[in-house]
């Protein structure tokens, strides 16, 4: 094991004793040899089984016989998630052959960050993966399940149900991937399109027309960004089956796999011999595999926020300092859109989560000892794929190398020699940086600031012509307490348009930016934000501003006590605060925490 890797991770467990054991404590006081519902008064049970068959009611009235929780993100607007609609009866009848039975517990709220991006709505996106989690938290509240299986994939969804997951820390859980869709026109044709339609050489026809050739057909979108992160980490958390991440929905494979999950959460209740509740599953050992595979694999920023909320839903004190020492020690081996031409599709073609699994396991770059969820305990499994033969799931070794060394390539020759997200520090606070897309000679910016408190102030100033120069263009009161922190992604192609031109530009901001952005060097989820007086409130309209992402370093170059002595600027945009449901998360705003820790209103205080 890379000692590194090792360090991190004792100082993890260290820093985190007081709460992971009050956590594990409360666990181990909720688990039962027996089914969860046993002890429940006759009129409660009889609601929690009033719409069962005749049969379900008689095998729920029995003390034998586990029952498993399905929680489902479905809704048939969302590519994503459309496929979920037969996978309740696909799990019920597999659970039913083998011995037991399930309900529905509860549907969660699943927003889209594509159809919301530059839109109101956007100002809900990550205050709804708490809000999923809390209504993991009711649908498992009811007390009559002995195990859950969890149905999500995108940006907050799979966050949020996880950390609600915790809650109940003491049930095992099982996360069930819906897959992407299969590939439409290439990134690289979508980018381009996106860039003309913003110099105005074409029109919205032709723009929707790109687009709707992209983003086609049920199944996650295939570029790698948070919601195909999201598949990542599961697998890297050993919350998935091996291989389960990235197969097509609609195909034999994903239903039989969607039944197989079924059939393996029943192994791991309480009632047998194998009991595998969630709470250890997710220990200190998984979380670092999960930031090991974000690094690996150069996957979306906004994993700096819900894998830190993740960790602490699990008693786990994890912080950006951790991300930043893996990152030195970890290489980047996956190239897929943005840091690449290739989709999720073609990675998966690749050899996929096995062959990135065993590079890593067999240069010590992970651990291997953390319990998961496939037939046998350890990551070792997980250097496995899945394949139906004669209508038979097995499990077989993946290649030994990558198959396409473009899209994914091996310890000894990466595409770089670490990973793809850094922390920056200087007197414009603390952020982070995701190089995996930047090409060297975009990784240091010195130029003047250019300030905006909306993003729609800065694509006004483009269309008018006023940003043809040098700049770094500051994004202020994006921040959760400012917004809710909405993605500002819809300023990646112009500011694309800008640098291939010539211009030395760059982003920073309190905000977020899309899974899939990379193109152009940015600085973001900078802390203290600017609604609590965070410096990048100070900085004025051309203030000479150097950025390095080589070495992390952010500043605005100006004497420290004139810099120190100003005052932050007042946040001039309160109308985000109206319309479209945002007045009723007045609280998420007000409680929200930074985002180092996760950008939450659950278990975090700053």
């Amino acid at each position: 094991m890379n000692p590194i890797i090792q360090s991190v991770t004792h100082e993890i467990m260290e820093r985190s004793h007081a709460t992971r054991s009050a956590y594990l404590k409360h666990v181990d006081s909720c688990s039962r040899k027996k089914p969860q519902r046993v002890g429940m008064g006759c009129a409660n049970l009889a609601h929690g089984f009033a719409a069962c068959s005749s049969e379900e009611k008689t095998d729920l009235t029995a003390e034998q016989k586990p029952n498993i929780a399905i929680i489902t993100s479905y809704n048939d607007m969302l590519s994503a998630h459309q496929p979920y609609k037969d996978a309740p009866d696909l799990i019920k009848a597999a659970i039913r052959e083998a011995g037991g039975v399930a309900q529905v517990a509860a549907g969660v709220p699943a927003m889209c960050d594509g159809i919301t991006q530059g839109q109101a709505g956007m100002e809900l996106s990550l205050f709804s993966r708490d809000l999923i989690a809390m209504t993991t938290a009711i649908g498992m509240s009811h007390n009559m399940f002995d195990g859950g299986l969890y149905l999500g994939v995108c940006d907050k969804i799979v966050p949020g149900l996880l950390i609600g997951a915790l809650s109940f820390g003491h049930l095992p859980a099982i996360f069930v991937p819906a897959g992407p869709m299969p590939s439409g026109i290439t990134n690289k044709e979508k980018s381009q399109a996106r860039q003309r339609y913003a110099l105005g050489q074409i029109g919205r026809e032709e723009l929707l027309a790109a687009e709707s050739a992209s983003y086609h057909s049920a199944g996650t979108c295939t570029f790698y960004g948070t919601a195909n992160t999201n598949q990542m980490m599961m697998e890297m958390l050993g919350l998935h089956l091996p291989g389960s991440s990235f197969v097509n929905p609609y195909t034999p494979l994903r239903d039989e796999l969607t039944k197989e999950a079924a059939r393996q959460i029943l192994k791991f209740t309480d009632l047998g011999s194998d009991y595998r509740p969630l709470a250890y599953v997710v220990d200190e050992k998984a979380i670092v595999n999960a930031v090991i595979g974000l690094l690996a694999t150069g996957g979306s920023t906004n994993h700096t926020m819900h894998l830190i909320a993740i960790a602490r839903a699990s008693g786990i004190n994890l912080n950006w300092d951790d991300f930043d020492r893996l990152s030195k020690v970890i290489p980047l081996l996956a190239k897929v859109y943005p840091n690449g031409s290739a989709d999720v599709n073609h990675f998966h073609a690749a050899g996929g989560m096995g062959v990135l699994i065993s590079q890593l396991l067999n240069n010590g770059l992970m651990h291997e000892d953390t319990i998961a969820i496939a037939n046998k305990r350890g990551m070792a499994n997980y250097c496995q794929e899945p394949r139906l033969i004669d209508n038979k799931l097995v499990w077989e070794n993946v290649p030994s190398e990558p198959l396409d060394l473009s899209v994914l390539s091996t310890v000894k020759k990466p595409f770089a020699p670490s990973g793809g997200l850094h922390v920056m520090k200087g007197n414009l606070g603390r952020g982070v940086s995701k190089l995996s897309a930047l090409a060297p000679e975009h990784q240091i910016v010195e130029a003047p600031a250019v300030v905006f408190d909306d993003q729609e102030d800065f694509l006004a100033a483009f269309r008018r012509g006023e940003l043809e120069k040098d700049f770094v263009a500051v994004i202020r009161f994006q921040g959760p307490r400012a917004n809710g922190m909405p993605e500002l992604h819809k300023l990646t192609p112009p500011m694309g348009v800008l640098q291939d031109k010539g211009f030395k530009v760059a982003l920073i901001t309190d905000g977020r930016m899309s899974g899939a952005s990379g193109k152009v060097p940015s600085v973001i989820h900078l802390c203290p934000e600017c609604e609590v007086g965070g410096p990048l409130a100070k900085v004025h309209d051309g203030d000479i501003i150097s950025l390095n992402l080589q070495t992390g370093n952010i500043n605005v170059l100006m004497d420290e006590v004139e810099f120190n002595a100003r005052v932050a600027a007042p946040n001039s945009a309160h109308n985000h605060h109206m319309g479209m449901g945002r007045e009723m998360f007045g609280h998420f705003r007000l409680g929200a925490s930074s985002a180092e820790t996760g950008a939450s209103n659950l278990f975090i205080v700053d």
